[in-house]
């Protein structure tokens, strides 16, 4: 099935924090290092044709270092995008696993260029490809599926056990060092199905929403930015303390153009006459 991916996005500072460490890299779409978030929900249509990828990041790490970590990761996404683009049509997964390889080392060069021993991001990534939808994780970003009905969970959280008082450090994130840790993404893939839809976002959403809440607003029928709006507005509401990203996607049929259709109504016809 030729299939187009109509998306909408945005990134909020939240209620608490004074700068923002998310970041994200929506067809060759980020923010700066120092920014403010953004005061709009942006949205877009693309063919599969066109390869796609989003993704978002969550920094981690003080005096500003978690911003320049996020922004490192997206703009090193984007170069590989621009550099190995034609894989993803094919080898998705192989693409993502190198993409972060690549973001990792962006990181971590800036840290040892900049005497920085603690500075890091999560990642979250989807990459459209021709038959597979392939997604892509480290740490506590989050991507969910709604499909056929049912929604859920299809990234992993890597953290270290449960912690009742403060966020659970993490076993995966950009910015690891290979000498302290081995990088393993995960990795999964997804059929092409008309009418599924996929949410990629940092806890800033995750922290302040329970997955049955999420899924409740996910699942409305309504736009792509409407639900954008109301994930942000709800986790707003409820209090608001981490900086929010998220992108949604939705997978439509792709709408064959007038020439084509055009053609094809003539090879009809010819037939007929034949």
């Amino acid at each position: 099935m030729a299939y187009q991916i109509k998306y909408a996005y945005t990134c909020h500072i939240g209620k608490i924090r004074n700068n923002n460490e998310d970041n994200f890299w929506c067809c060759g779409e980020f923010l700066s290092a120092q920014n403010q978030g953004m005061s709009h929900i942006q949205s877009g249509c693309r063919k599969q044709s066109e390869l796609p990828v989003m993704a978002v990041f969550d920094g981690m790490g003080g005096e500003s270092c978690g911003e320049m970590a996020a922004f490192l990761a997206a703009e090193s996404c984007g170069m590989h995008y621009k550099e190995q683009k034609e894989r993803v049509r094919r080898e998705g997964d192989r693409f993502l696993i190198e993409a972060c390889e690549k973001m990792n080392q962006a990181v971590c060069n800036y840290g040892t260029e900049n005497r920085i021993d603690s500075m890091g991001t999560t990642a979250a990534m989807l990459a459209f490809g021709d038959d597979i939808i392939y997604g892509c994780n480290l740490g506590d970003s989050r991507i969910y599926r709604s499909s056929s009905g049912k929604f859920g969970q299809i990234s992993e959280d890597h953290i270290l056990g449960r912690h009742f008082l403060g966020k659970a450090p993490l076993t995966q994130y950009l910015g690891m060092k290979e000498e302290d840790l081995q990088l393993e993404p995960s990795v999964s893939g997804y059929p092409i199905i008309e009418g599924d839809r996929y949410l990629i976002c940092s806890d800033g959403i995750t922290d302040m929403l329970t997955d049955g809440e999420i899924a409740d607003i996910f699942t409305r029928e309504i736009s792509t930015e409407e639900t954008v709006q109301v994930l942000v507005e709800r986790a707003l509401k409820k209090g608001g303390r981490d900086n929010i990203t998220v992108i949604l996607c939705e997978i439509e049929k792709q709408n064959e153009n007038w020439w084509k259709r055009m053609w094809h109504q003539l090879k009809r016809h010819e037939g007929d006459i034949s």
